[in-house]
């Protein structure tokens, strides 16, 4: 596990006071299981940017990707995000893909600590092997598909997050604890 690790933007008054809690991290890599836990730990309220999208489209994310392709996703995509992070005391788990957008990787930035699940892809293809909602796996190597999104996301991952946590094979319970000491680190270390 990386420690708290500050990235190179100062944090702002928004970023801190808001309460926010932002999720990032690959598709697999827990942000949802660990959004809940973190927000029914933290008395925060929690909110999936993806079943966000499908509440609002009144469809599914595949759907969406399969009439409008990625690219209309991630439009859809952005203008959730924004309104989202305008809220406080939120744990937001973002989209695998959300930090692909230099915008997005910004508006994250300012509206919370950003937290990145840090996962290994032999672990991702285990908890995604059985997943058929995730368009971009639909594929004949999940693993080599696994692989080059890891590669190319992987350091804007690292660019946004104030704090990385290696989310391993450890209890999902234990991992929100010292999850919640991390936070409490940077929150410590950025006032």
């Amino acid at each position: 596990m990386q420690s708290s690790q500050t990235n190179s933007y100062p944090a702002s008054i928004r970023k801190l006071e808001s309460g926010n809690l932002i999720l990032v991290g690959m598709m697999g890599s827990g942000k949802t299981t660990m959004g809940r836990l973190l927000a029914k730990h933290l008395g925060k309220t929690f909110i999936d940017s993806d079943e966000e999208i499908q509440k609002r489209t009144g469809v599914t994310i595949q759907h969406i990707f399969d009439v409008e392709g990625e690219a209309g996703f991630r439009q859809r995509e952005t203008v959730v995000l924004y309104d989202l992070v305008q809220q406080d005391n939120l744990v937001l788990a973002t989209g695998g893909g959300a930090i692909l957008s230099e915008q997005n990787r910004a508006m994250l930035q300012q509206n919370g600590i950003v937290i990145y699940l840090k996962t290994g892809v032999p672990d991702l293809l285990q908890r995604t092997r059985h997943d058929r909602n995730r368009p971009l796996l639909q594929t004949g190597d999940p693993y080599a598909k696994l692989t080059e999104l890891h590669q190319q996301r992987d350091p804007l991952y690292q660019q946004v997050a104030d704090v990385v946590i290696q989310s391993g094979k450890q209890s999902v319970h234990a991992l929100m604890l010292r999850l919640v000491d991390e936070i409490g680190l940077f929150r410590k270390n950025s006032a």
